[in-house]
């Protein structure tokens, strides 16, 4: 039972993405409704279960833990969550302990997870225009999300901004957000949007960047560099040799990058999603409460989740419709 995991295509599973709250405070267009009804408290894993879960995946040879939304800060006493797991960095069985975050609460807490032992955060960020940010996020205040990356940054954490490639929105920003991160030695990650969740007529298709495009056009400025350098998720990088600058490419939609996918995301209520592009999916819940002082069938669940791990998605957008779909929202499953 103390195998490592390893899926249907011999990739050794050693990421776990765990979404500890569906709730957000902000109500970003690609990722939720502007009108969302949340789950009941009860569904929710509480923390010391998710605390039980993570170690379960990780005596199963989980190596990199990313908490994620929702908006994870906005958990109430989340913090008590970081300083419990943080024992396995001490103890040598987790390299990584991280999250993403939308940064409107780091300012208040980025000292305490720098204490936890996180070394680095993701906060995303689409514009750097005020007005734009509020009409992104709906509810957002970008000076918020500013201070907090400034406390981060004073604490000692590692930043790298995800930006959210949206044509006809921040496509006039890119060289000035690519400069912003320079000027603050942050690394910069460009996703491409993906179809995800009904969110009230978004158009999936008008929204679309594709990152052969962003590429295309940060060429014109720098020669561009491939590395092989992998930090265990699906980003590809590349150096801008003009500045040395790292930029990061998230390609679901342009380029698969299924082949080498080394990680299963968990919900906030014990759903076990073996792809972010897939609705299959393994209810851990109910082994974790139905067996509270016994985690061998908790664990045999994930080996059986890991068993039907996906080749990979099925993201496309070619012929101008949405295939490969996902009905859920993007914040259930924490991105």
């Amino acid at each position: 039972m103390t195998a490592p995991l390893i899926d249907p295509f011999a990739r050794p599973i050693s990421y776990l993405r765990v979404s500890v709250t569906d709730r957000c405070d902000f109500r970003c267009v690609y990722c939720m409704a502007e009108n969302m009804t949340f789950l009941p408290k009860k569904e929710l894993l509480t923390l010391e279960e998710l605390d039980r879960m993570c170690t379960a995946f990780i005596g199963l040879g989980v190596r990199k833990l990313r908490i994620t939304g929702g908006e994870p800060l906005v958990r109430r006493d989340i913090l008590t969550f970081f300083q419990a797991i943080s024992r396995h960095l001490d103890s040598g069985a987790l390299d990584e302990l991280t999250l993403t975050t939308n940064g409107s609460q780091l300012e208040r807490h980025a000292a305490d997870l720098a204490a936890c032992g996180i070394k680095r955060i993701n906060v995303s960020l689409d514009t750097l225009d005020e007005d734009k940010f509020a009409r992104v996020t709906r509810w957002g205040r970008l000076p918020q999300v500013l201070r907090g990356i400034d406390a981060a940054q004073k604490a000692g954490l590692r930043i790298k901004i995800n930006t959210v490639a949206l044509k006809g929105f921040n496509e006039d920003e890119l060289f000035a957000l690519v400069d912003w991160c320079a000027a603050r030695d942050m690394d910069l990650t460009f996703i491409e949007v993906m179809p995800m969740g009904d969110l009230g007529g978004e158009d999936r298709i008008g929204q679309y960047w594709s990152l052969d495009d962003v590429r295309a056009q940060l060429a014109t400025r720098s020669p561009l560099t491939d590395l092989a350098e992998r930090t265990g998720g699906p980003a590809r990088y590349v150096r801008m040799e003009q500045t040395g600058q790292k930029i990061g490419f998230i390609t679901p939609l342009t380029h698969n990058f299924c082949e080498s996918c080394n990680r299963v995301r968990l919900t906030c209520t014990g759903e076990l999603y073996m792809c972010l592009g897939q609705e299959d999916w393994a209810d851990l819940r109910k082994p974790l409460r139905n067996h509270p002082k016994d985690d061998a069938p908790l664990r045999a669940a994930i080996r059986a989740a890991i068993a039907r791990k996906p080749k990979g998605h099925d993201f496309d957008y070619s012929r101008q419709q949405v295939a490969g779909q996902m009905t859920r929202h993007m914040s259930h499953t924490g991105g």
